[in-house]
């Protein structure tokens, strides 16, 4: 399946997938550019940077195979197999990065807002009860077990 027919399918995991992709390069970008902010602000920068990290093995599947991870590490990434668990996950981070306008407006806000359209999107395909479904593109069917 090409990356065209992917989206085509209406399989709204797919669109969870990539969405949480670019909310990865957004939180990692923002995290690095609110690091010289206030101190509380600062905290919340961090927050965002790790969850750069977290998105990056969740959505990219095969990296959990080539980068040297612990078994807790692996045991924690490997909960968010279903559409409700990312949901959850995604709603959680952008909760946290909502919850960063207390110290005042800043850019974080972007990272809010494409957290919640990732944790919509996998919401309505836990609604819509579709399977989850990897992108081939991202490490999906079996492109990990060709790795090893």
């Amino acid at each position: 399946m090409t990356l065209a027919e992917e989206f085509r399918s209406r399989n709204f995991s797919i669109y969870g997938q990539w969405t949480g992709v670019v909310c990865m390069i957004l939180c990692f970008a923002l995290g690095i550019a609110n690091i010289f902010s206030p101190i509380v602000r600062i905290i919340f920068s961090v927050i965002c940077l790790a969850c750069s990290f977290v998105i990056l093995f969740i959505e990219v599947p095969f990296l959990l195979r080539i980068c040297p991870t612990s078994a807790k590490f692996d045991a924690f990434i490997r909960r968010f197999t279903t559409n409700w668990m990312r949901a959850a996950m995604y709603t959680a981070m952008s909760a946290i990065q909502w919850a960063s306008l207390c110290t005042g407006a800043s850019s974080l806000i972007a990272a809010a807002v494409m957290l919640l359209i990732a944790a919509l999107c996998y919401g309505l395909a836990g609604l819509k009860s579709q399977e989850f479904v990897g992108s081939k593109t991202l490490g999906g069917h079996g492109v990990a077990q060709m790795i090893v």
